[in-house]
């Protein structure tokens, strides 16, 4: 089948950008393997109008409302590879078969890199964090750290003092300069050179993290910042620009979500940082919008 346009990827940015398609009265279809970003916390922050809300809760009644259109569609599937062909674009699809359209929009999102520390993974996204818009409120005034593992690290530990007692924790890493460690005081944030070996704790909270010389200190949340992978190889598949970053790739686009590919839009996380769910869901509306139009206003210009 021959559709308007194909989303790959059906979390925030996703299907947020299939409902103005959808309303417009293009045909739509969004193809999602089932694994948002935000799968490891239990409430989404922030979002307007359901702050706290369960993400999954949320992606699923998006996927129930864009269902409701009678020209959208959503596939439980993975898109494993696209190419250009006459007429728009050909995706490939993991459980066998392709799709065409004529336009095409990557939503697929990224992965993060977490470090390689025992006890990190399981508590990802509940005591191990990344934001503190997304997450500070419910520590606030805890124990707090912020692992020293890139030159952001300290200006990221500055940031997280607002939310309550901070140290840096350097895991054996270099020390910040003598003006970076002037501003830390300042700010009350205390630093601890020594390397972490474990963290602590039950059932996905964390009490302690176990240093290399045997100490343990004590602590409710820690933030990091991994770098994160594209979750897709498609848009290098496509010829896409994809630029590197301090934490990772971010692909091309313009204003409108178009990237460097005529006829390929890109929204969330792929596609700009810094990254949460309004913003995903807020360009994945640009994106739907931008290509809508575009299919509106090239056949004008022909």
């Amino acid at each position: 089948m021959q559709f308007d346009a194909l989303i790959i990827g059906g979390s925030f940015a996703g299907l947020s950008a299939a409902i103005p398609i959808a309303r417009a009265r293009r045909s739509v279809c969004v193809i999602d393997g089932g694994s948002p970003r935000n799968r490891f916390a239990a409430a989404s922050h922030g979002f307007f109008g359901l702050d706290g809300h369960d993400p999954r809760s949320m992606i699923a009644t998006a996927r129930e409302q864009l269902q409701r259109y009678p020209t959208a569609q959503t596939l439980a599937d993975e898109a494993v590879a696209a190419r250009a062909v006459d007429g728009g674009f050909e995706v490939t699809l993991k459980g066998g078969g392709t799709l065409t359209a004529a336009k095409l929009l990557l939503a697929f999102g990224v992965s993060d890199v977490l470090p390689e520390l025992p006890g990190i993974a399981e508590r990802w996204g509940k005591s191990v964090l990344h934001c503190p818009y997304c997450h500070g409120f419910e520590y606030a005034g805890e124990r707090l750290g912020v692992l020293g593992s890139t030159p952001m690290s300290a200006h990221k530990a500055l940031l997280i003092a607002e939310w309550g007692p901070t140290t840096l924790y350097l895991d054996g890493g270099e020390a910040p300069d003598e003006e970076v460690r002037a501003k830390l005081a300042r700010r009350g944030v205390a630093i601890e050179p020594a390397r972490i070996t474990a963290l602590e704790g039950a059932e996905g909270t964390l009490s302690a993290l176990l240093l290399e010389d045997g100490r343990k200190a004590a602590i409710d949340a820690l933030y990091v910042a991994p770098p994160w992978r594209l979750n897709s190889p498609i848009a290098e598949q496509l010829g896409c620009v994809v630029d590197e970053g301090p934490f990772g790739p971010t692909i091309r686009t313009d204003g409108g979500k178009l990237t460097t590919v005529p006829g390929v839009y890109a929204a969330g996380d792929i596609a700009r940082a810094p990254h949460n769910a309004s913003w995903a869901a807020s360009d994945g509306v640009t994106a739907g919008v931008f290509l809508h139009q575009s299919l509106v206003f090239e056949p004008l210009a022909a």
